[in-house]
């Protein structure tokens, strides 16, 4: 059986590559073989090589990609890691590879497809859930990848998604309408989720999901 390699991106923190290892196993049970992809070298030589994309969760993106200036609550995540990203998102993207966008992972795609985000879920936006701690259920609605329904999700973050990037659909919101996934329309598999199903690796739906991000990555063969 012909098990995809996945590339997944890495935190930097004080010169030293970080992921957890959670993002690994989930890979590895449903069917594909992890590889950490550090901040360094060309990231053509990646996209050549992986059949599959994973960007993790992480702390915040920079205001600065989608004009704004920072807020005071705002954790800038490393510019080296995200430009990084970014760049790899562009080559992977380019060859119709499939990506997989988690909590950060997901804000950062949809900046990437000239989307925005609110800098603060508290400062910014009332919403009916604390957004920024435990679980709390989203909606999934019609979509190519998952069943629909309402599920409990472990979804913890003070971002959101302000204006959906281009192309982009949305498959999942909470029940005060914060986009909890989106997906690309005209792509084969580009998936972004706001919560973290890494870390349920025997909930029933993160389980589809990191399936069907292994069956899409399975299509494309490694190049030699």
């Amino acid at each position: 059986m012909h098990r995809p390699v996945i590339g997944i991106t890495t935190d930097i923190e004080e010169q030293q590559v970080q992921l957890n290892l959670t993002y690994c196993g989930a890979v590895t049970a449903a069917g594909g073989i992890p590889v950490l992809i550090p901040a360094a070298g060309d990231p053509r030589d990646y996209a050549d090589r992986i059949q599959g994309l994973m960007i993790p969760g992480g702390k915040d993106l920079d205001p600065a990609y989608y004009g704004e200036k920072a807020l005071p609550e705002v954790n800038l995540v490393s510019r080296i890691r995200s430009d990084y990203e970014i760049a790899l998102l562009g080559e992977m993207t380019g060859l119709c590879k499939p990506v997989m966008g988690i909590c950060y992972g997901m804000q950062l795609i949809n900046v990437f497809f000239n989307g925005s985000l609110y800098q603060d879920i508290g400062v910014q936006l009332r919403v009916a859930i604390n957004h920024k701690k435990d679980y709390h259920t989203v909606v999934i609605t019609e979509n190519r990848f998952l069943r629909k329904g309402t599920f409990s999700v472990n979804s913890t973050h003070h971002q959101a998604i302000r204006h959906l990037g281009e192309s982009l659909a949305v498959f999942a919101q909470s029940e005060d309408e914060i986009i909890e996934g989106f997906y690309k329309e005209d792509y084969a598999f580009l998936v972004g989720v706001q919560w973290h199903p890494e870390r349920m690796p025997d909930d029933e739906l993160s389980v589809a999901l990191f399936h069907a991000f292994i069956k899409a990555s399975g299509a494309f063969r490694q190049v030699s």
